[in-house]
């Protein structure tokens, strides 16, 4: 999948640069939009393969590197589930970004739904870090009884 979003990135990457003349800046900016999300969906895809076998398969013992994310430190399927709504939630607001920046071209239920669907995944991440919290709250009354 790495590959894929490689390839998609270099291949913008060679159409914004070709083509950057005759381009208006509002097609550069919704190139660049795309080479964004490109990124992020691709460190998404590395977040998700990272935490999960931190999480669930073993511990990578990474303490003495100096490239290690910092993040790593203190992850569980909680944390990890925060950070990749979080992640969500910044590709789509790249993806609505560039449809507002085009919006003539875009039908308006294609709008509303990019809508509701960022709202949507908002209030999933928010309901995600309360249940969280409260959960971290309730081990650590436990802990001190």
């Amino acid at each position: 999948a790495q590959g894929v979003y490689a390839y998609k990135f270099i291949k913008t990457l060679l159409q914004l640069v070709t083509g950057v003349a005759t381009m208006t800046s509002d097609q550069i900016m919704l190139i660049v939009l795309g080479l964004i999300d490109v990124v992020m969906i691709a460190n998404l895809l590395i977040m998700v393969i990272i935490g999960g076998y931190e999480t669930f398969v073993s511990r990578l013992n990474l303490d003495a590197h100096r490239d290690q994310p910092e993040w790593l430190n203190h992850i569980n399927a909680g944390v990890l589930k925060i950070k990749l709504a979080t992640a969500l939630i910044s590709i789509s607001s790249i993806h609505l970004l560039a449809s507002f920046m085009n919006v003539e071209n875009v039908p308006e239920k294609t709008l509303m739904w990019q809508v509701i669907i960022h709202a949507t995944l908002l209030i999933s991440a928010l309901l995600l870090a309360i249940t969280d919290k409260v959960m971290n709250q309730s081990v650590q009354i436990e802990a001190g009884h």
